[in-house]
């Protein structure tokens, strides 16, 4: 199994307790748009960015932060693979 498909289990179920949804993790697509599917506003993902930095130790600059970026699993997933610390 691939780095990114063992870090997208645990991304979704981070959004899910992160946001409060009331959707199991499996139910998210790896790449259906987050910000559309769960009317994700910059609260929220605000609430995301914090819990990537706490649990999968990646530091956030301001220069990625943009919507493209979090608006996948696939893409978060790719985002962690290139930034760990």
């Amino acid at each position: 199994m691939s780095e990114a498909a063992e870090l997208k289990p645990q991304i979704k179920q981070m959004i899910v307790e992160r946001l409060f949804l009331e959707v199991e993790p499996e139910q998210i697509s790896d790449e259906e748009n987050l910000m559309e599917a769960y009317d994700i506003d910059s609260v929220n993902l605000f609430e995301i960015v914090v819990g990537l930095e706490e649990v999968f130790d990646v530091s956030l600059e301001d220069a990625d932060f943009s919507l493209e970026t979090f608006s996948t699993v696939n893409n978060i997933a790719d985002y962690i693979l290139q930034n760990r610390g």
